[in-house]
């Protein structure tokens, strides 16, 4: 598929008249899709069965005769007030057990049964009424599954559903008892109906306990997204699925979800993001109009493997969004170059949130391509740009070309140590991303694959980051791996039950990895660890008994890196001139070219070349730094919010 550009547009927010123009307009753009319907479900329901899709067949008529595709939304994330008096108890409740009521969105929890039934429902009764309809390109499930906090339900109907969950899984109450280490602190059940959910304790329940209960309602909401999948395949089976997912956001596993749909969606609010995230003071202040330089490709990346090769934006920040504490304007050409970085990280569509900004409501101060009085937006004549220039390009199918680089990610990981921290704030997902930087700093593409990946070998390089557990799949493929491995602190330190492996972490083999971990040191930021040579430890070192060649050691003459042949453990978490020294290390032995880069500039290799991206407020010159030309979009020296295209 060509990359293209696409709208977020909601027909029911404006009179029909403006329909006509704003379709023309669209098309003169250069936009191809056009999502729709997704929080309509009041206009398409009003009261029960009472169906009304006059208006909604009307104006997918009007784009369709200017040549626009419909992706068309699922409205289930905006149930009616009726659909809430029909099922009074469909609310979610929050871990202190209170009701999150009516008057916004995604009021529902995804384990209530009869809620499930509304769901498909009203699934089957648009996809019977726009089945034919020429201009029906895409389903998109419900939007934005878990915003606002809302996987993690405390109802009486999550209950229910967790106690039959674990009877599935366990069989027997001695078994999970046995799991969960229930002994500790006389904490053993004699049946499955005891057990409640892990809120409202006296102090922390087991961790098997948390876990588990993440597991569950990660499997809800896959459930739930199954229910209407099932709906949609049966009556339009050649019409592809996407849902909307959200980048940084794990609290269900997106590799599951998205394995019942063709294509993996995420919503882009690169500066929005940034001033939602914690400990980035510097970053901010440096990228405010910007965005985070890696955080935009990390997600991309993220949710190409999600989709297994396909994926779009669903929703690209345009302007100045609404529910940050602060929000900047974009710098000017942000819009531009977000659009080419996706595109530059296999986005088949990057489509814009939204088209006209609303003068009412909840999201009334977010930014459009058009501004609520009906006239342009900056942001409009930078999307007709891009898709200038993509015509100009001449690209046939997405851009992405294979990296050598790969790391794994995975979100049970996450959930495990959330629930057993040790060390404050510890993230699976910052370690993660901290690798993914570093990498990029170098010039390198990098790769997210999932931590039941079953072949490695198209890579050179591989890193396995804070991994909860091992699982057999990514064990054999280790052992297979030729390349350069780097596994990185706590990685096996637990069994998928969450218990200390009885050979103690990182639980491999001694011929594979001679490594044991005999104790863990979690350091407060004012307590690092120095490194012999430079660097630093933050936050965590597994202190470690080896048989294995140390490259790196604290000062104090702990190992903190050693090599068994191709295989390397890191012993800690480092601060950045720490990883610096690992990953050039690591990068050396795989034999990879790198190109150092200034902060703020990144790369991104295509089948159609090399694109450069400049997310600082410096101008710089390409051919300075070592880059050949010619150079083609906007020249050799790069101005803020610049992309430069290269020979391949």
């Amino acid at each position: 598929m060509r990359p293209s550009l696409g709208v977020c547009y909601y027909p029911e927010h404006w009179p029909e008249a403006m329909w006509e123009a704003d379709a023309a307009l669209m098309a003169k753009t250069g936009i191809r899709f056009v999502r729709i319907g997704e929080f309509a479900w009041s206009r398409m329901e009003p009261r029960p069965g009472e169906i009304d899709l006059g208006w909604l067949i009307r104006a997918m008529d009007v784009l369709h005769r200017h040549g626009l595709k419909v992706v068309m939304g699922t409205p289930t994330a905006t149930p009616p007030r009726w659909v809430l008096s029909k099922w009074p108890d469909m609310l979610a409740r929050d871990v202190e057990g209170r009701e999150r009521k009516f008057g916004s969105r995604r009021h529902y929890c995804f384990s209530h049964m009869g809620y499930r039934d509304e769901s498909a429902r009203i699934t089957r009764i648009l996809a019977e009424a726009l089945k034919d309809h020429p201009a029906l390109a895409v389903w998109q499930t419900d939007n934005e599954y878990g915003c606002h906090d809302t996987v993690l339900s405390y109802s009486a109907s999550a209950l229910a559903g967790f106690r039959d969950w674990l009877k599935t899984k366990y069989k027997t109450i001695d078994a999970l008892n046995l799991a969960w280490g229930n002994v500790f602190w006389s904490m053993e059940y004699s049946d499955f109906a005891e057990i409640d959910l892990p809120n409202l304790q006296v102090t922390e329940a087991t961790p098997t306990h948390y876990l588990d209960f993440r597991r569950f309602a990660s499997d809800e909401v896959v459930a739930f997204n199954q229910v209407q999948v099932a709906v949609l395949r049966a009556l339009t089976p050649d019409i592809p699925i996407t849902h909307n997912f959200m980048g940084s956001f794990t609290q269900f596993d997106h590799f599951n979800v998205a394995a019942d749909m063709e294509i993996a969606a995420w919503d882009s609010y690169p500066i929005g993001r940034l001033e939602m995230r914690e400990g980035t003071g510097p970053l901010k202040t440096r990228f405010a109009r910007q965005g985070d330089p890696d955080m935009q490709a990390f997600t991309h990346d993220i949710y190409r493997a999600v989709g297994r090769g396909r994926m779009w934006v669903m929703e690209q920040q345009p302007g100045p969004v609404n529910w940050a504490p602060y929000n900047a304007d974009p710098l000017p050409g942000m819009a531009r170059l977000w659009a080419w970085e996706a595109f530059a990280h296999g986005a088949e569509v990057v489509s814009y949130f939204r088209w006209r900004q609303a003068p009412f409501a909840q999201e009334q101060m977010h930014a459009g391509l058009m501004r609520p009085d009906n006239q342009p937006a900056p942001a409009l004549g930078e999307a007709a740009a891009v898709h200038a220039e993509l015509e100009a390009l001449g690209a046939e199918s997405a851009l992405v070309a294979k990296a050598d680089c790969a790391i794994v990610f995975d979100y049970e990981s996450e959930w495990a140590w959330e629930s057993l921290p040790q060390a404050k704030g510890f993230s699976h997902q910052e370690a993660v991303y901290d690798q993914y930087r570093h990498l990029r700093a170098l010039g390198l593409d990098v790769d997210i694959i999932s931590a039941h990946t079953r072949d490695l070998s198209a890579y050179k390089l591989v890193f396995v980051p804070a991994l909860f557990a091992w699982n057999d799949d990514l064990k054999q493929a280790m052992t297979a791996f030729e390349g350069q491995l780097v596994i990185g602190p706590r990685s096996g330190s637990k069994t998928p039950d969450f218990h200390i492996p009885d050979s103690l972490p990182p639980g491999l083999p001694r011929n594979f990895l001679d490594v044991k971990v005999v104790r863990v040191a979690t350091l407060a930021p004012d307590v690092p660890v120095p490194l012999k040579g430079g660097g630093q430890v933050v936050q965590w070192l597994d202190k470690i008994e080896t048989g294995a060649e140390i490259l790196i050691k604290t000062e104090d003459g702990w190992p903190v890196l050693v090599r068994q042949g191709h295989v390397h453990y890191l012993a800690g978490l480092l601060d950045g001139a720490g990883l610096q020294r690992v990953t050039e290390m690591a990068v050396r032995a795989a034999g990879l070219k790198t190109h150092a880069l200034p902060d703020g500039l990144r790369l991104r290799r295509t089948e159609a070349g090399v694109l450069v991206f400049n997310y600082s407020l410096e101008s710089h010159d390409l051919a300075a730094l070592g880059f050949s030309g010619p150079f083609g979009l906007d020249g050799q020296v790069l101005a803020p919010a610049g992309v430069a295209h290269l020979p391949g």
